[in-house]
Parts: C-alpha cells; sequence; structure tokens
C-alpha cells in the first residue's frame, strides 16, 4: 500500500475497560472520529498506547480492530519499540501479516546502543520487511539521538522514508531540509511546537493531543499548508494549555483525562499506570474546562 507521510497521524491511546482488557468497541469510536476528522493514517501501540503494557496478541486485536473500522486502504502503522533486533524483525513481519500499512520504529530498547550499532539496528530491520518506515527521533526520552551523519547512512534505504521529529529542536527541522531536502519527510512529535515546526517546514505531525481534539489538530496542519498562518496560530494558541499535558511523563492519563471530556474515550489505563488523582487530577480539569468553554468555532478547514 503506497501512502504519504503527511498530515496528521495520531498516536492512537488504547482503550482499557475498568478490568484492563481491550475495549475494542470504545478504540473503533476514537478511531472513526479521527479519520472523519482527516487524519492521513493512524499508529498504534506507541508510548502513547501503552505499548510497553500491551502484548503481541493485543497488537494484532488493534490493527485488526482498526482495519475494520478504517478500511483496508486506510494507512494504519504498527510501532516497534523491542530491546532486541531479532524481536524487532519478528514484529515488523507480524505487522505485515495482520495487514498493516507500515512501521515506526525507535532504537533499540534498555540499552543505549552506539551510533554504529543503532545504524545497523535500522538497516537489519528494514532489510527484513517491504513496508514503508518512520524513523523515531527522541534522545529526550529514549537518550539516542538520530545525528544527521546517521540519516546520511540510512539515505540508501528506500524504505526508510520519514522521521517523528522529537529532539525538540525546531532547527533540526531546518537541518534535514538543507542536508537532505524531501529524500526524508518530517513530521513533528512533540504537541507543544506544532505551529512552529510546520512553520519551518514539517511535512506534518505524529501528535498526541489528537486523540482527544482531531479536528482542531488537523486544522491547525492544513491551515498553514495553505498559507492561512494568523487563523492556525489563533487556534493553535487556544490549544497550547491542553497540548502541554503531551510532554509530562504522565501524558498518557492526561490525554485520556481529556478524551473522556470529548466523548471519545475512557480514563482506564494499564498497571503500573493509574489514573490520575489528587491535586493534579484538580489542576487539569480546571484546564480542560476552562478551553473546552471556549473551544474555537473552526473553518471548513478540510476543503481550503
Amino acid at each position: 500500500m503506497s501512502f504519504k507521510w503527511d498530515g496528521v497521524f495520531p498516536a492512537v491511546t488504547t482503550a482499557f475497560t475498568k478490568e484492563e482488557e481491550l475495549d475494542l468497541e470504545l478504540f473503533g469510536k476514537n478511531l472513526l472520529a479521527q479519520k472523519e476528522a482527516g487524519v492521513r493514517g493512524i499508529i498504534i501501540g506507541g508510548s502513547l498506547g501503552e505499548a510497553s503494557t500491551i502484548t503481541k496478541s493485543e497488537k494484532e486485536l488493534l490493527v485488526k480492530k482498526a482495519i475494520e473500522v478504517l478500511g483496508a486502504d486506510f494507512p494504519i502503522i504498527v510501532n516497534i519499540a523491542e530491546g532486541a533486533t531479532r524481536d524487532a524483525i519478528s514484529l515488523a513481519k507480524d505487522a505485515k501479516s495482520w495487514g498493516a500499512s507500515g512501521l515506526m520504529l525507535l532504537p533499540p530498547m534498555r540499552y543505549k546502543a552506539s551510533n554504529d550499532e543503532v545504524v545497523l539496528y535500522f538497516k537489519t530491520v528494514a532489510a527484513a520487511t517491504d513496508l514503508p518506515i518512520i524513523l523515531y527521533n527522541n534522545p529526550f526520552d529514549y537518550k539516542i539521538e538520530i545525528t544527521l551523519d546517521m540519516f546520511s547512512q540510512l539515505v540508501d534505504i528506500p524504505t526508510i522514508e520519514a522521521v517523528k521529529e522529537s529532539t525538540r529542536d525546531i532547527t533540526n527541522v531546518t537541518r534535514m531540509k538543507n542536508k537532505f531536502g524531501d529524500r526524508f519527510k518530517i513530521l513533528c512529535g512533540v504537541d507543544t511546537i506544532t505551529f512552529e515546526e510546520l512553520c519551518a517546514g514539517a511535512d506534518g505531525l505524529v501528535a498526541g493531543l489528537v486523540d482527544a481534539l482531531p479536528a482542531e489538530t488537523v486544522a491547525i496542519v492544513n491551515l498553514v499548508k495553505a498559507g492561512k498562518y494568523k487563523e492556525a496560530q489563533e487556534i493553535y494558541r487556544w490549544f497550547l494549555p491542553l497540548l502541554e499535558f503531551d510532554i509530562d511523563p504522565q501524558l498518557v492519563q492526561y490525554i485520556k483525562l481529556v478524551e473522556t471530556y470529548t466523548g471519545i474515550g475512557n480514563e482506564f489505563v494499564r498497571a503500573p499506570r493509574v489514573p490520575l488523582s489528587g491535586e493534579k487530577r484538580a489542576k487539569a480539569i480546571e484546564i480542560i474546562e476552562e478551553r473546552l468553554a471556549c473551544r474555537p468555532s473552526l473553518p471548513d478547514y478540510l476543503h481550503l
């Protein structure tokens, strides 16, 4: 399946019941809201999807539910965050057999690999699959940076097509464009610099708060791409207090709380996570209710 790495790709949450089982009905409801709002694809089993606590068989169920709800022609990306190269290869092959459209690939987990080891890891996994790949560059959380020199060593791997840019350095978008042009599509991976990276030339987003507010997220991207910067900035400024939740260590709990307010999710998480409580929860609710009370009217952003 061919698709473009542009626009919005939600890193979707995994919906659970109170008993910590998959809630596939609610998961499907959220996916449908994403598609109707105009996202370009979804990413299953990322950090927001609580990847560290869901099993391979559950990932398969989530992919197959996504295909059922969204259709076989809608891009469905499976996240790979493994410690061993052979496990990453195994998951890549499984993802294709399930019907996935592409892969998001992190550097090796739980081991601070050298640059050479990371490049070899990416090349080895890419050689084992023909699915298109987006690399996840997040040294802030995962302590390994995919440098420009490392990208230079991956230019000749045709299936490595894009990067989720989460270095939190906005100028890295320009560095990538200066060195590689459009060879690697760039999707901003940090909600709080959405507008800035889009204006710097990012091709789209791998976003978090989109899980709760898909229309507003897609509107910002489409308006920027249409050159309507002022209109996009107005929505972004309204959105920013909520986007701050994306950079908190408990981003899953925060975003699931917002999902409950917009009617497309619940707060249930899988242990060791627990829902927000006490002062932190009260403050989050204050921000959510205040922002939703002045939720902006959106232009016809799907037809710009």
